[in-house]
């Protein structure tokens, strides 16, 4: 970080931003810069940055040029005094221009360092405490929207002292739309990520099921919400979702989602399921005390998936989508599931419980019998299952084709995922079963965790095309994204809302 005062712009009269508040704030400018393509280029600035330098009479590419070496992918240098409206100016490497799909990582490099130097820009600021900043678009207004609003989230609720708050806007000429949406894609995963990061007796299942229903309320014309109590899921049949609530003091609660968006009101639903466990102990199998706080985030499904539908109501989205989160904790008790004990699930089936801590199967094997009562075009079930890795969400399906339109949208958000088998030899593991229909762990335990996890689920599924996204191993954010900070990630809550404009695709659910 390089801070470079400019005393010979003499003293200038600022042109103070209004902010939400109705206060005077100070006003910030992000800027973008590619790398050189070869040492004998000039100073590569995107087209605002371009514009900004030529209404200062050259005066940003002057700086840039003395100020030190060019500018690598990720690193800034913030000016001051360069512009009267703007007392700080951070200009953001970009890398090298024209990039754009990367088929050794499997995301668009482009989008991906947008979102990260506009982030990186942002936060700068936000350090400063400037309350508003206007961001270039760098070529891309809805990957820059995303960066900006990512980047600047952090969950401080329950802090005395709180970071400043910052309102963005693009700088120059950008598709309003693309910055709009891009804006309403970092909101939703924002949403997901504050509902993952609260501690678990400030988001219950009761409080988790309130606060979409507060978000969905300005879109109620088109969507319906159901906060099923207990006694529905006992008139359900959910014996396997009971037996995993009955150990906590916390009532269950089964949270339908009803977004209604496409003319046609005979289109089939995609249905979508997100495991919603609000703390996971392990129950009676209960889990190291090291690390267990991070647990309050075992509902990132659920988080996801609702997260996902909001701003599918907020974006309009002119398809029909239904939400299914079975809501509870998994706490050890005497009314808790015992290792060895068999429940019954809603299809029938019985269950051995040989580990109380593989509970978000159990919970998702009621709701996706429940979801076919809908006759979706679909299911899609995420869960924080097994977190076999670090750096993908694990992906099984019983159609190809709705993995392709699943990889497009990983691609275009940067989620990436890793599809995985779903082998006879792991059906084998879970139905060979001493006392039940099925075993929820499988003989192997943990070998192939992920894998057997996914063909237990499918045990409870009839339609033709299911995926089952396995999203523990991105639930928490260390140095993996950039453009994230530390904490829960939210992921893939974008991937989720970006799939549904390729899963309309009627060849991709053939």
């Amino acid at each position: 970080l390089l801070l470079i005062p400019i005393p010979l712009l003499g003293t200038t009269t600022l042109n103070p931003v209004t902010s939400v508040s109705g206060s005077l704030a100070p006003s910030g400018l992000v800027l973008g810069v590619y790398e050189k393509q070869s040492n004998n280029d000039g100073i590569h600035l995107t087209e605002a940055a371009a514009a900004f330098d030529r209404s200062i009479s050259g005066k940003l590419s002057e700086m840039l040029s003395i100020s030190g070496p060019p500018l690598k992918k990720g690193k800034s240098r913030i000016f001051y005094g360069l512009h009267q409206d703007f007392p700080s100016a951070v200009v953001v490497g970009l890398g090298k221009s024209g990039t754009g799909v990367c088929g050794k990582e499997n995301w668009n490099n482009c989008k991906e360092n947008i979102r990260a130097a506009v982030s990186a820009g942002c936060r700068q600021l936000q350090d400063l405490e400037v309350a508003h900043v206007e961001v270039d678009p760098c070529g891309d207004g809805q990957s820059a929207a995303e960066g900006a609003v990512l980047g600047l989230f952090e969950y401080d609720e329950l802090k005395t002292k709180k970071k400043v708050r910052v309102t963005t806007q693009p700088y120059g000429s950008v598709d309003s739309a693309a910055w709009q949406k891009g804006v309403m894609y970092g909101d939703g995963q924002n949403l997901a990520r504050q509902l993952m990061e609260a501690p678990a007796n400030h988001i219950t299942p009761t409080v988790f099921a309130n606060t979409i229903e507060q978000k969905l309320s300005p879109f109620a014309h088109k969507v319906a919400v159901h906060k099923r109590p207990q006694s529905w899921i006992e008139s359900e049949q959910m014996g396997a979702f009971l037996s995993v609530s009955k150990g906590s003091e916390e009532p269950p609660i089964f949270l339908e989602l009803h977004y209604k968006g496409s003319l046609d009101s005979a289109q089939p639903p995609l249905v979508l399921v997100g495991k919603g466990i609000t703390f996971d102990s392990g129950g009676i199998s209960l889990k190291p005390s090291s690390g267990m706080d991070a647990m309050r985030a075992d509902m990132g499904g659920a988080a996801t998936v609702c997260s996902a539908i909001v701003t599918a109501a907020a974006l309009k989205l002119p398809i029909n989508i239904i939400g299914l989160a079975p809501l509870c904790e998994n706490m050890p008790s005497g009314k808790a599931n015992k290792p060895g004990d068999v429940v019954r699930a809603k299809n029938g089936k019985t269950i051995q419980i040989d580990n109380t801590d593989a509970e978000g199967r159990l919970i998702l094997a009621d709701a996706l019998c429940y979801a076919h009562s809908f006759k979706p075009r679909a299911i899609i079930n995420a869960a924080t299952l097994t977190g076999t890795n670090t750096q993908a969400a694990l992906m099984l399906s019983n159609k190809h084709r709705l993995i392709n339109g699943f990889s497009l949208s990983f691609i275009i958000t940067g989620d990436r995922v890793w599809r995985m088998p779903l082998f006879q030899h792991y059906t084998k593991q879970i139905t060979e079963s001493a006392l039940a229909d099925l075993n929820n762990i499988g003989k192997y335990s943990r070998s192939g965790g992920a894998c057997t996890a996914a063909a237990f689920l499918r045990e409870f599924v009839t339609a033709d095309h299911w995926a089952h996204l396995d999203i523990a191993g991105v639930m928490t954010n260390k140095d993996e994204v950039p453009y994230l900070r530390k904490g829960m990630s939210g992921r893939p809550t974008r991937t989720l809302v970006d799939t549904h404009l390729h899963t309309k695709q009627d060849n991709l659910l053939e």
